[in-house]
């Protein structure tokens, strides 16, 4: 734990302090820091055995916000803790944040660690607004009610890496150049009017890869494609999340092509290095392809406009791999 974690937390340890015993991890050379209030049981820097068996005998284990996604929080699920977590609102961004700024991304963060939140979930991790006391309390009053078993997903067993490891190695080819999408006569066998690859799927806004057209080799397979349309000022990656699925990077090379625009008034569609197309705007009636396929992102946004954004379904503790790969 760094003692700028600890700056401006007094307030919620004194809440945690009521029900439960505090232990910390903070790392001190000749004496105990001021940072750390005298109720919290500091116990140094500890060897990792040592800390392994601290967190088998805890409750709680508590983020108060930094490093992002760090192993810690896995460590302490794994041996039986409920990981309650920050809430970021908003978003923690290169736009307001300072470990961000200047970094080559848009992506934002809603909590300290998203993946615990979006794929593990409750009861085994709890995400609150740390700003409100009464909300974090609650949270606490919840645990202390609480009963978990310790929870290793299996992405992350040994078993788990390994058939992500198998999956990679026998369905890509990193020696063969990728064939150009769409070739110089690929719309003339797509269907449709205006032809387009994509058919609606039944009781669903999402489009899917027409199953009677040839389907161009890719990993993960083609036929986990999901084409769906953010909201206004959405990314891609929160787009695919509302639907229940991810945002998939190596499916944009299919979408980025003028039919994905086929029904909307658009003045003309654009090429340019953006890394929020292929998007639309409504408003404008602009309609933009990508340029650049290095700068295909799930997680950029923009005011005012509508993105494409290519999801697929995933295995519950496989994140990695779509549910037919």
């Amino acid at each position: 734990m760094d003692l700028l974690q600890l700056q401006g937390k007094e307030k919620f340890l004194a809440i945690l302090h009521r029900y439960m015993e505090i232990h910390g991890t903070v790392y001190y050379e000749a004496q105990r820091p001021p940072e750390v209030p005298a109720f919290v049981k500091n116990h140094g820097l500890l060897p990792q055995q040592e800390l392994q068996q601290l967190l088998r005998k805890a409750k709680l284990f508590i983020g108060f916000g930094f490093p992002y996604e760090g192993p810690a929080p896995l460590e302490a699920i794994a041996n039986g803790c409920i990981f309650l977590q920050p809430k970021f609102k908003p978003s923690h961004s290169s736009l307001n944040h300072e470990f961000f700024r200047g970094k080559p991304t848009s992506r934002q963060v809603s909590s300290q660690h998203p993946y615990a939140d979006q794929y593990i979930g409750h009861p085994h991790v709890i995400t609150v607004d740390f700003n409100n006391s009464q909300e974090f309390e609650t949270a606490i009053l919840d645990i202390m009610k609480t009963k978990v078993e310790p929870y290793l997903p299996y992405e992350f067993t040994c078993e788990g890496m390994l058939e992500r490891v198998h999956a990679y190695i026998q369905n890509q080819d990193f020696c063969a150049p990728e064939v150009p999408f769409p070739s110089a006569n690929a719309s003339r066998s797509w269907p449709g009017s205006p032809p387009k690859p994509f058919v609606l799927l039944p009781n669903s806004s999402a489009l899917a890869w027409a199953p009677n057209i040839s389907t161009p080799s890719s990993w993960p397979p083609l036929k986990s494609l999901k084409l769906l349309t953010s909201l206004e000022g959405q990314s891609c990656v929160e787009a695919c999340q509302r639907a229940g699925l991810i945002c998939e990077p190596a499916f944009y090379r299919f979408i980025n092509i003028k039919e994905v625009f086929s029904g909307l008034k658009c003045e003309g569609v654009e090429t340019e290095m953006n890394h929020i197309f292929p998007a639309f705007s409504v408003d404008h009636r602009e309609c933009g392809l990508q340029k650049d396929p290095l700068l295909f992102s799930c997680a950029g946004a923009k005011h005012d406009y509508h993105r494409l954004c290519p999801c697929r379904d995933y295995r519950k503790g496989q994140v990695a791999l779509c549910k037919d790969c």
